[in-house]
């Protein structure tokens, strides 16, 4: 018994007497970090006829509004929308609902602001324009730097029939 325990602690001690450094990797981890930033901050022009009354846009708004992802998103998408991409990943959606308020929200956040009464407090009233909250749900960045809210454009997150649609539905008589 006592061989047996000496012969496992000396077994033990090489492993720790042993010189790993050649067998273990060492990336380039500047190359990594590189590949995971984030493109400078980009202004956007809304695309001509983006905002819209059509229910169906608004319907898909509302629905990338308020889930996350394709597999775990509720109920079915809207005609114009998958729960998968061109290429069979689940669809990454806004999840908005996290960070924000809306009408209707269920879960609705309270990081961002609240987007209750949009319309009517802030497009109604001229203090802000359709060009405005497409540039903010594009890439919030422009006017505030170091903003919480995910980079949706820049990242190609959403393409900018999506980002009418969310922004449609934002600004929507509810």
């Amino acid at each position: 018994m006592k061989k047996t325990v000496i012969m496992s602690l000396l077994v033990g001690a090489s492993l720790f007497a042993t010189d790993y450094s050649k067998v273990i990797e060492h990336p380039d981890a500047s190359k990594m970090i590189e590949k995971d930033l984030l493109a400078p901050p980009k202004v956007y022009q809304m695309p001509a006829a983006c905002i819209t009354d059509d229910p169906a846009a608004i319907a898909r708004g509302e629905y990338i509004f308020n889930n996350l992802n394709g597999k775990k998103a509720k109920k079915t998408p809207p005609k114009g929308l998958s729960k998968k991409t061109k290429d069979g990943k689940p669809k990454q959606y806004g999840n908005c609902v996290a960070c924000h308020n809306i009408e209707g929200a269920k879960g609705a956040g309270n990081i961002g602001p609240d987007l209750t009464d949009y319309k009517e407090n802030f497009i109604d009233s001229g203090a802000r324009d359709h060009q405005f909250v497409f540039q903010k749900i594009a890439d919030a960045r422009i006017d505030n730097p170091d903003t919480y809210m995910i980079i949706n454009l820049t990242t190609k997150l959403f393409t900018p029939r999506e980002i009418c649609d969310i922004t449609s539905f934002v600004v929507a008589p509810k």
